[in-house]
């Protein structure tokens, strides 16, 4: 399994289609969700799209945008259904904070995944929510130079 980064300029048309695809699978399909995944945001000159492949067909993947405040923001973080419990979306995600770097980072995560997110030092940052009827919680994650030292060291 391969890890890839790449801003949208950068993705050939074949990653391109596995991508839109993988999300169109699953968060309109799987998840029965109508809504705008071809929100504009994929073009943005900051914008980072992750993924892992085999071969050129994508297994898992997530996109990173600018916030104005500075901060990164993980968002469309989705793992193919035969790649589930294989530990993809743990790669996904340390992978998108080592492109990230020394920058805070927010997301919405679904309801049922937060502790993915919590083995990367995220934490709950507001009240649950309903979503396209699948409950989020919003979460954060401080720029590593901010956070507190371990304790006892």
């Amino acid at each position: 399994m391969i890890l890839r980064t790449a801003g949208f300029a950068e993705i050939t048309t074949t990653i391109l289609y596995s991508l839109l695809r993988l999300r169109s699978e699953v968060f309109v399909v799987e998840q029965n969700c109508v809504y705008p995944d071809l929100d504009g945001r994929d073009l943005e000159p900051g914008t980072l799209h992750v993924w892992l492949a085999e071969g050129e067909q994508v297994t898992a993947c997530l996109r990173v945008l600018d916030e104005p405040d500075g901060a990164a923001r993980i968002g469309r973080v989705v793992v193919a259904p035969a790649w589930r419990g294989k530990g993809l979306g743990d790669q996904l995600v340390a992978g998108a904070l080592t492109a990230i770097g020394d920058r805070p980072v927010r997301l919405e995560s679904q309801s049922g995944v937060t502790a993915l997110y919590a083995r990367h030092g995220f934490t709950v940052s507001g009240p649950d929510y309903v979503e396209d009827g699948i409950p989020h919680t919003p979460m954060f994650r401080p720029a590593p130079s901010s956070q507190p030292p371990p304790a006892g060291g």
